[in-house]
């Protein structure tokens, strides 16, 4: 029974499709952290592969209800906005969609979006995490 427990774990440890690696540089970002259990690693690997396939499937599900065969930003933006717990942290984080040339003056953009809503010192954007640090 505890073999076939074993191989279920390494089964499942090589499956994933995000590098372990990269979570760990990412996980790493926070100065609280020091170490991470290889355990936790693979748990937080997993959860965001869970999650990206959640995103990609609504999102596929918004494409396919507006008869197009290929996933757009404005149709991440939808199901996001559909879903309230991650329209909550992941809708300001995503990019606007660009829009129409118009007759009209656009707005001043100079500002970054993230300065549109105040918050807490010391908080970061998820952006902040993808930026390749040196």
């Amino acid at each position: 029974m505890a073999e076939q427990e074993q191989q279920n774990v390494t089964d499942e440890t090589r499956r994933l499709g995000i590098p372990t690696n990269r979570v760990k540089k990412i996980v790493k970002l926070d100065k609280d952290v020091k170490k991470i259990n290889s355990e936790a690693l693979f748990l937080i690997s997993s959860s965001t592969e869970l999650f990206l396939q959640f995103l990609a499937e609504k999102s596929a599900h918004v494409a396919l209800e507006k008869k197009e065969k290929t996933i757009k930003l404005e149709h991440l933006r939808v199901a996001v906005k559909r879903h309230q717990p991650t329209s909550d942290f992941l809708l300001d984080s995503l990019p606007l969609p660009a829009q129409q040339p118009s007759d009209q003056v656009p707005k001043d953009r100079s500002r970054p979006r993230s300065d549109d809503k105040r918050v807490p010192a010391g908080t970061r954007t998820i952006d902040c995490f993808f930026n390749k640090s040196d």
